[in-house]
């Protein structure tokens, strides 16, 4: 009888510890698919907000609305787009405007690995337009200069892109860009679809540099042309009247000094 006892009682043993084995490997299971939706989320915002405002969201749960005293905007935004698209199918409008904002991207993470650090922001697309930022969420001194090399390798992808559509035949894109240099308020709005943007109005005269510009010309605001004055050749190409700011100057960055020992030193503001 106490043989008999045992073997029922070890054969119970075994399978409570067989239950227990398998709600381990369960909990174990579930515990890396919890880890991996982590993961992924993660991944999903660091592509929605910049690296330190995604880890501030997610510590605090929220985002603190900042003022950033010196902030570099630039605009794009391709001339004549609606009578470009009218005549490209709803997928090759697509997929230019995917290789277009996927190089310009690319541009700004190649700068950044030319100078070792983060210092240019792209903020959104808008239609056909782009916009990014220097300055934000990282603060530098830096962020004019940065943002006009930025854009003057954005004018020589479109320029290059152009050149090569034409010998096909096919309809191009011509870009126009605009950069301002002024304070902004950054923050993330939205609680379900996070965005990070910045307002005030020096976003709102870099888009007035970008309508006022010319098509393959990267034109700057007097502001900006204060901070990169000595680095680069300009033609200065008189006021426009803006709101809140009154008659501001606007000039065309013709390219960094020495590359530039070519150009026509007439036209030239240094």
């Amino acid at each position: 009888m106490a043989y008999q006892y045992k073997r029922k009682t070890n054969k119970k043993l075994e399978q409570q510890n067989i239950q227990i084995i398998k709600q381990k490997t369960l909990l174990e299971k579930r515990q890396q698919q919890l880890k991996d939706e982590k993961t992924k989320t993660d991944a999903l915002l660091l592509n929605i907000l910049p690296a330190p405002v995604a880890e501030e969201l997610r510590r605090n749960k929220k985002v603190v609305p900042r003022y950033y005293k010196k902030v570099t905007i630039m605009f794009t935004d391709f001339r004549g787009f609606t009578s470009i698209a009218s005549r490209m199918s709803p997928g090759e409008i697509v997929r230019e405007l995917d290789v277009c904002f996927m190089a310009f991207d690319q541009i700004i993470e190649n700068y950044e690995q030319r100078v070792g650090r983060k210092c240019v922001e792209k903020i959104k697309t808008i239609g056909d337009g782009y916009m990014c930022a220097g300055g934000v969420p990282i603060e530098n001194d830096s962020n004019p200069m940065d943002v006009v090399r930025v854009g003057l390798a954005i004018r020589d992808f479109i320029e290059k892109r152009k050149a090569e559509k034409e010998l096909k035949k096919e309809p191009f894109f011509e870009i126009r860009i605009g950069i301002n240099t002024g304070p902004v308020v950054a923050g993330v709005v939205g609680k379900q679809k996070f965005a990070y943007d910045i307002w005030g109005d020096a976003v709102n005269l870099a888009s007035r540099m970008e309508t006022s510009g010319e098509v393959g010309r990267v034109n700057i605001s007097g502001e900006t042309y204060k901070h990169i004055k000595s680095n680069f050749f300009f033609t200065h190409r008189g006021r426009i009247q803006a709101k809140n700011k009154g008659e501001v100057d606007m000039y065309f960055v013709d390219g960094r000094i020495k590359y530039a020992k070519s150009r026509n030193s007439q036209k030239a503001v240094s």
